[in-house]
């Protein structure tokens, strides 16, 4: 005669419940909805983005300065009539432009590390903001050393200094696509920067067969 089954004791002799039983999973099923890392808000977002697109847009004010050190002078020479170049052979027109492009490959570099710093995982909010900065400041590097760099009227400048006294010609980019120089630059890095050290989005995709016994 045996003993009747009991809720405490399960059919076929299997108890009931396995600590080791894994449950099932349905392939490709999506983690629940809120337990990805949120980053930060939208407001606190677009504000980072504005702070970076000033802080580069004011960079323009050092870039213009050291390129108005460190370009190179266009002699002139007036005979009374008109304006000549001195060195007709002279190469520093195109120094000039050079010596900007240069400059604005530092400083887009330096920019676009200081986003990444600042936002590591990047955004639309930011790479706009950083373009749109960098633009400025290369704008307004290049007014700023038309404004502080020599007179800007040649003419006057000729009539003030004499007929054949040697004077210095306005600074001047005959190349105007070198103000993309810093956007292009500062973008380039931030983007390498972002993909090769940002942080990784989770798998939406878990593994459908999870390994029954993790280690330790």
């Amino acid at each position: 005669m045996t003993a009747p089954l009991t809720p405490s004791q399960p059919p076929h002799d299997r108890p009931a419940h396995d600590p080791w039983q894994v449950p099932a999973q349905p392939y490709g099923a999506l983690p629940p909805y809120g337990h990805e890392e949120d980053g930060p808000g939208m407001k606190k977002e677009l504000l980072q983005s504005a702070a970076i697109m000033v802080l580069v847009a004011l960079g323009g004010l050092v870039l213009g300065a050291l390129w108005i050190w460190m370009a190179p002078r266009i002699p002139l020479i007036s005979d009374g009539e008109a304006v000549y170049l001195k060195d007709t052979e002279g190469e520093q027109a195109i120094g000039v432009d050079g010596t900007f492009t240069l400059l604005s490959l530092a400083f887009g570099a330096v920019s676009g590390v200081v986003a990444f710093l600042v936002r590591r995982s990047g955004g639309v909010p930011m790479v706009a903001g950083l373009a749109v900065g960098s633009l400025l400041g290369a704008l307004l590097a290049w007014k700023l050393g038309g404004l502080l760099g020599p007179d800007t009227d040649v003419v006057a400048h000729a009539k003030a200094v004499g007929k054949g006294v040697v004077f210095n010609a306005p600074l001047q980019l005959k190349a105007k696509g070198t103000l993309l120089t810093w956007p292009v630059a500062a973008l380039a890095v931030h983007l390498g920067l972002t993909a090769l050290f940002g942080p990784r989005d989770p798998d939406p995709y878990p593994d459908p067969y999870p390994d029954p016994y993790p280690p330790a």
